[in-house]
């Protein structure tokens, strides 16, 4: 047909319940389909539509058996492929800049309930002590099964101060969990800073939002402002569920060389075969300085560690992903979600700017500067540090992307499969973990993974716990992932008419 269209690109995980996710602008060309358009099925398609309206036992309106029909087919597709309607479409707009009402959780669909993904900080969700892999079974009392992903969410979204009861199944619990949260207008900071000890200092990064880049390059000018002589930098990405891409690229730029790259992407358009670089007109369109500009010059060679773990997806895996490939920094904590995909957000009608609809799109896969696919895999860290001194028993309960139903699969090798544990013996180990246990504060005294962050630059000893991975061949063994090659001079596919489009929508935002 050769029209064209504009989307976002989205790196982020689920849908939104009150969390930002953040969009990148970029064009794409929509691929011809009239010459192949499977005639028979969509008779098959228009001879239901019309045996609904005839014969269902109530009228039901045109638009509505449409957009349901829309939503069914691409929410079939991958678990991060969604219909939005109007309503939506703007909220998600919204939540860009870290603004926004909600409950403050990250949250995909499993076996017809909701599942969280990941809650952020300091939110509702957080102080209400709601975690990783619980599954949300009920809203208001109402069964969530039967309710699409968009629907649930549209029900957890609501003005603020208002009140919504939840019930939660969590495998570590024998009874179901019932909460009541408020809702909240939500101001998220996505970048926190300190100076841990003498000499060694903390960022950590819980969301990848429009303002991530300056918001970093402004806290660490406040570190070095601190403590001059920084001798070690510890990047926290634990349980980021992702966001912009642009910042994605942005945090990665600060620590590594100018114009080397970060990440590409790969997918059918080919405006989504491209390869994004350590430099300005890849990370940052919307203003007129480069916010790394003012960074010190010791930040490109300060010793780093990254902490990852099982909640850290998609951005801070393209983060965590570039600088283990160029060995900048030391990867510590556990393996990565997985989530290696971009999704597109298509408006329709096509370019406008207050569209009737969008469809949420997953239209590329992303590889680190050596080519390794994240997909359903995620990364494997350098040191396999638990959160806790002894052990992680939690970590077994994280949903993963491999995990979900439906979800890509990985295109450069064959998934790791988890380990198989005696289910009945594990639920009760997790039932007596949780009586104990409490939330993790992240940069706190009792933070064992930064502990031992801290030790690695050091040249102290750490509590490194063997990894469990499964090989190609279903037996167990070690990951090879990281002994990857030095990252080859990438070529730079990016074309004039794509750089216009970005600059072209950035302004939109």
């Amino acid at each position: 047909m050769g029209s064209k269209f504009k989307n976002f690109g989205l790196i982020g995980l689920g849908m939104i319940a009150g969390v930002a996710v953040s969009m990148q602008f970029s064009a794409v060309a929509q691929k011809g389909t009239a010459e192949t358009l499977p005639f028979d099925e969509l008779k098959d398609l228009t001879n239901v539509f019309g045996l609904i309206k005839s014969a269902y036992v109530e009228p039901v309106e045109d638009k509505k058996l449409i957009k349901d029909a829309i939503s069914g087919m691409v929410g079939s597709l991958d678990p991060h492929s969604v219909y939005l309607d109007k309503k939506a479409y703007k909220e998600l707009n919204e939540s860009t800049q870290g603004k926004f009402v909600g409950l403050g959780i990250e949250v995909g669909m499993e076996d017809g309930y909701v599942k969280i993904i990941s809650p952020i900080e300091d939110s509702p969700a957080y102080r209400a002590n709601l975690k990783s892999g619980d599954l949300i079974t009920k809203l208001d009392s109402e069964p969530v099964k039967g309710l699409t992903l968009d629907e649930a969410v549209k029900r957890m979204r609501g003005e603020p101060h208002t009140k919504i009861t939840l019930t939660i199944y969590r495998k570590s619990e024998e009874k179901p969990i019932v909460v009541t949260i408020t809702r909240e207008l939500i101001k998220q900071q996505s970048v926190k800073a300190k100076i841990v000890e003498p000499g060694y200092a903390w960022i950590r990064v819980s969301q990848f939002q429009v303002p991530t880049t300056d918001d970093m390059s402004k806290k660490i000018q406040g570190l070095y402002a601190q403590d001059p002589n920084l001798k070690g930098l510890v990047l926290d990405l634990r349980n980021d569920p992702g966001g912009v891409l642009d910042s994605a690229i942005g945090v990665s730029a600060a620590f590594l060389p100018k114009e080397v790259p970060v990440v590409s992407t790969n997918g059918q358009m080919a405006d989504q075969k491209v390869t994004y670089f350590a430099r300005r007109q890849d990370y940052d369109r919307a203003t007129l300085t480069d916010p790394l500009s003012k960074l010190p010059e010791a930040i490109k060679k300060v010793p780093m560690v990254v902490l990852i773990n099982t909640g850290s997806a998609s951005a801070s895996e393209i983060v965590a992903g570039a600088l283990q490939d160029y060995k900048r920094a030391t990867i510590l904590g556990t393996q990565s979600f997985g989530k290696g995909s971009v999704q597109s957000i298509i408006r329709f009608p096509f370019n406008s700017s207050n569209p009737d609809f969008a469809v949420k799109l997953t239209t590329a896969r992303y590889y680190t500067p050596n080519g390794r696919s994240i997909q359903a895999k995620g990364i494997v860290p350098d040191l396999n540090v638990e959160e806790t001194a002894d052990g992680d028993g939690f970590n077994g309960l994280r949903a993963r992307e491999a995990d979900l139903q439906k979800h890509l699969t990985n295109d450069k090798e064959k998934e790791v499969a988890r380990p198989k544990v005696d289910e009945a013996e594990e639920e009760q180990r997790l039932i007596a973990l949780a009586k104990k246990s409490k939330p993790l504060e992240y940069g706190g005294a009792e933070d064992f993974q930064l502990a031992q962050a801290l030790n690695h630059l050091k040249g102290l000893p750490v509590k490194v716990t063997e990894a469990k991975v499964i090989d190609k061949e279903g037996k167990e063994g070690k990951d090879s992932s990281k002994e990857a090659d030095k990252p080859a001079k990438a070529e730079k596919t990016d074309k004039a008419d794509h750089k216009t489009d970005h600059k072209t929508d950035s302004k939109k935002k």
